[in-house]
């Protein structure tokens, strides 16, 4: 393998740098996009039971914040239940605006990844070519060890950028529909809660006329 790489010459340093930056962004992010880190579902039923029941308080909307991203999102919503229909939806939206850049956390990284490592291969190729060409200047074409070395060079570096950017590629995409599928789930998830306050809101003052004593009765 060292010698592999003392054939590519300088530019398979920078290539393996890229590859082993990739590698660790791809392990991060499949631990960090879990469902269960990301949308609990136990997280779920509990708030759905406590918002039924009317017993949100904000010690409740605290430890739901501190729970997951989900969390986040929706104790933004229950910290504003009392607020109009209107303010819920901008506090919800725009939290999950903040919640959306941290799970792409690193993936624009990895994408670059992708797209630069073939062009290092390039590089190394050329810079391989160059070098082959100054042996055929210098020693002429007579023997084939001397061009051996440039092309060896160029041959190697393209191969490396390339098995670099493939799997960084695969693993961009992967975890970029990952995350898609996370926001579109937990859209649903505060789409229904603000329709969950919106009945609470609804059912609140019919109660208080119900217990409400009618004049002369």
């Amino acid at each position: 393998m060292w010698e592999i790489i003392k054939a590519g010459g300088p530019v398979m340093w920078p290539i393996i740098a890229l590859s082993i930056t990739a590698a660790a962004i791809v392990v991060e992010r499949l631990w960090s996009l879990q469902a269960d880190r990301v949308s609990p579902s136990d997280l779920i039923d509990k708030i759905w039971k406590l918002v039924a029941a009317g017993q949100i308080n904000d010690k409740h909307i605290e430890v739901i914040a501190e729970n997951s991203p989900l969390g986040r999102i929706l104790a933004a919503g229950l910290a504003n239940r009392h607020r109009p229909r209107e303010w819920v939806k901008e506090a919800i939206e725009d939290t999950g605006r903040h919640v959306a850049h941290e799970l792409d956390r690193f993936l624009n990284l990895l994408g670059t990844i992708a797209a630069v490592s073939p062009l290092m291969g390039l590089l190394g190729t050329v810079i391989g070519i160059i070098s082959a060409f100054n042996a055929i200047t210098h020693d002429g074409v007579g023997d084939p060890k001397v061009l051996s070395g440039g092309i060896g060079q160029a041959l190697i570096t393209t191969a490396a950028g390339l098995m670099v950017a493939i799997p960084s590629l695969m693993g961009y995409r992967y975890l970029r529909g990952r995350v898609d599928e996370l926001i579109i789930a937990m859209e649903k998830q505060a789409i229904r809660l603000v329709q969950s306050l919106d009945t609470q809101r609804a059912t609140e003052p019919a109660a208080g006329e119900a217990r409400t004593p009618v004049a002369g009765a």
